[in-house]
């Protein structure tokens, strides 16, 4: 078989998710599994050159790795005709501006969200790369969840019968920073720098509510900071002044009722991190990170409310585990394969830059709906 290589810029792999879950767990995993088959002959190699702004951290990556290529001068890899394919994985405050001379340079562009900090930035992106001529792709790693993929199968398979609605619980306990070192950065609680976890989570929703359910037509938030102040990585105090919990009931096209709190202010009582409850007239379902458990209309039992008696049933017992039925690979990596597929054969690809504006949109009427007051309408977006 051939090789062919992809030389990709990688910016922003010394934060946490873009180290982790981009370079480690999928660029350099597809090249530990001897790169990607594309069916045609040939597999694609990438190769990663990264991108950053601290010299030395970039330096211990690539000397972790065994990789040659690293630098803090984004103008002189987007100036590299080597480069082929753009990768952003910078806070959120960062990406508009380097991802317009991305495209602007003929690069392809695989990003994370969100795209840009307002719904103006977000749909010049998509019209800039669609002009350009480029591929472009945004990360949506929850659809990959086997939790998700199972509740999916449920889906297509018609279990639930008509969706009637959706209730999604999502977040832990972010420490303050003080007393206990916090599990997220500190930019993270700081509006001015890009924060809040509406901005963060909202387009999440947007994708699974949209991939799994329907387009969101309507949306009803409130955003609240809970701790309003917090210590950075200096152990210094600060003031945070973005949302750190957002709870929101979004209505779909298809008349689902979803709602969905999320929030850094909350302590776990729930088997993952994320779940999703899912009730329909035939069946429901509850899928998180990786299990996914199912009630069909004839296992229902029919309890009945008295509050002079302790329960005798166990609720939860009386669920049917999903089986994995297949293995689940790492949801970036899954994705990452899928984009870089469609830059090498130009194979159907939807979760693209206008897709995310789509997230940006959400986050941006959920604040204003939680500041105003009401429910606002999500108009559909085109280019």
């Amino acid at each position: 078989m051939t090789r062919r290589t992809v030389r990709i810029a990688m910016n922003g792999v010394t934060g946490r998710m873009g180290y982790r879950q981009h370079l480690v767990r999928s660029i350099l995993a597809i090249r530990e599994q001897g790169g990607m088959d594309l069916g045609d002959g040939s597999v694609l190699w990438p190769e990663p050159v990264l991108v950053g702004r601290r010299d030395h951290a970039l330096r211990a990556i690539a000397e972790r790795h065994g990789l040659d290529e690293w630098t803090t001068d984004l103008d002189a890899v987007l100036a590299d005709d080597t480069v082929e394919v753009y990768f952003d994985s910078q806070v959120t405050s960062a990406r508009e501006e380097a991802l317009r001379k991305a495209i602007a340079a003929g690069k392809h562009i695989y990003t994370e969200k969100p795209t840009a900090t307002g719904l103006d930035g977000a749909l010049e992106l998509a019209r800039l790369a669609q002009a350009k001529g480029v591929k472009h792709g945004v990360v949506q790693d929850k659809i990959f969840l086997p939790g998700l993929l199972k509740l999916k199968r449920l889906i297509d398979g018609g279990f639930f019968g008509r969706i009637l609605s959706v209730r999604g619980e999502f977040g832990y306990w972010v420490f303050e920073g003080d007393w206990q070192e916090a599990q997220r950065p500190s930019w993270n609680y700081r509006s001015q720098d890009g924060g809040g976890i509406v901005v963060d989570m909202f387009p999440h929703w947007e994708y699974v509510l949209h991939g799994l359910f329907g387009r969101v037509a309507t949306v009803q938030a409130h955003a609240s900071t809970h701790i309003p102040q917090r210590w950075d990585e200096a152990g210094k105090p600060y003031d945070a002044t973005a949302d750190d919990s957002a709870y929101g009931i979004f209505e779909l096209d298809s008349g689902v009722v979803a709602q969905i709190n999320s929030s850094w202010a909350v302590r776990v009582n729930r088997d993952e991190l994320v779940e999703f409850q899912v009730d329909g007239t035939e069946g429901s379902a509850v899928a998180g990170l990786r299990r996914c458990r199912a009630q069909h209309r004839s296992g229902t039992p029919k309890p009945v409310w008295n509050p002079d008696l302790p329960a005798t049933e166990t609720f939860r017992d009386q669920w049917q585990e999903v089986p994995d039925n297949g293995e689940f690979d790492n949801g970036f990596k899954a994705q990452w394969e899928l984009f870089l597929r469609h830059f090498a054969l130009g194979t159907p690809y939807d979760r693209d830059l206008l897709a995310g504006a789509r997230g940006v949109q959400l986050a941006e009427l959920g604040l204003r709906s939680s500041a105003e007051g009401r429910r606002l309408t999500v108009p559909e977006l085109s280019l």
